[in-house]
């Protein structure tokens, strides 16, 4: 079903004043929409079918009379005539004339209640296509999350190489820059999230050096952070809770009644979050060093 609303009306009854508004079948007036034409008399009925006219009266034109002819010459009257009764012209009948009211296709979509804009209201955005929301909703706070997650990690980078850090570790956030924003197009686009691997590891090799790191770098799992570890170390522990943060934000955005749609962009930032794990490992194992045991 979808919405008349306020900015619909004021379009189509600029320059009309009908004494009644037919609302289509399987459309519904807002709120705003009722007040706007109580506040102008205009009485509501519903009809069945999609279009409509506004019915104008106009008054039926008399035909021209013809000149008057030369009156024939008078024939003898007969000794009786008929009995004549003068009867009433009635004046001329009001006739209908049925108008086709045309206006614009609205440019955007209510994505919520299917409501017509002509223009972008200040509060709303494009959530993709022409369907709008308003900016609070889940789904762009969701993408705030994430822009603001991006920014971090390109911030991360410029401060690893002003400091003259490993070009290992910048290689390896780039992968996490590259993966973040893979996951912006496709769920801007509606698309399917299909990476195999994050800083060189598969998904299962995620799981299995986030969960030992003991095994593989000879570090203890998640060494609580001191700002005696370093700049670089303080830097990946901060990216790690924002791909946290971002990840309930995901939640919450892709949570749809008892279950969750977009559970691949949920499962994705769960991988990025053991990524920045088992680099904070390497890190603290010296596997970022100029010499350390990636070689």
């Amino acid at each position: 079903m979808r919405a008349i609303t306020e900015d619909f009306l004021r379009y189509e009854l600029r320059s009309s004043q009908p004494e009644v508004y037919v609302i289509p079948q399987g459309k519904i007036l807002t709120p705003a929409a009722r007040e706007y034409l109580q506040q102008r008399k205009i009485r509501v009925e519903k009809e069945g079918g999609y279009s409509y006219t506004h019915q104008l009266k106009a008054p039926v034109q008399k035909a021209e009379e013809p000149a008057p002819e030369k009156e024939a010459p008078k024939k003898p009257e007969p000794t009786s005539r008929p009995h004549v009764v003068a009867t009433e012209v009635p004046p001329p009948e009001e006739v209908e004339i049925p108008v086709q009211v045309t206006v614009p296709k609205p440019k955007y979509v209510d994505y919520e209640t299917n409501a017509y804009y002509y223009e972008k209201p200040e509060h709303m955005t494009q959530l993709f296509g022409n369907k709008l929301v308003c900016k609070d909703h889940p789904r762009i706070l969701f993408r705030g999350k994430l822009d603001a997650l991006q920014a971090d990690v390109v911030l991360a980078q410029a401060m690893i190489q002003v400091g003259g850090g490993s070009e290992s570790l910048l290689g390896d956030l780039a992968d996490i820059l590259k993966d973040l924003r893979e996951m912006m197009k496709c769920e801007v686009l509606d698309e399917e999230m299909k990476v195999d691997t994050i800083i060189g590891l598969t998904h299962e090799e995620l799981r299995a050096q986030s969960h030992n790191p003991m095994k593989y770098y000879k570090i203890k799992q998640m060494v609580l952070p001191d700002y005696t570890m370093g700049t670089e170390y303080a830097m990946l522990n901060k990216l790690r809770t924002s791909i946290r943060e971002t990840e309930v934000a995901a939640c919450q955005a892709f949570h749809d009644g008892k279950k969750y749609i977009r559970t691949d962009i949920i499962e994705e930032l769960n991988r990025l979050s053991s990524a920045l794990h088992i680099m904070m490992c390497r890190h603290l194992a010296g596997w970022y060093s100029e010499n350390g045991g990636n070689e």
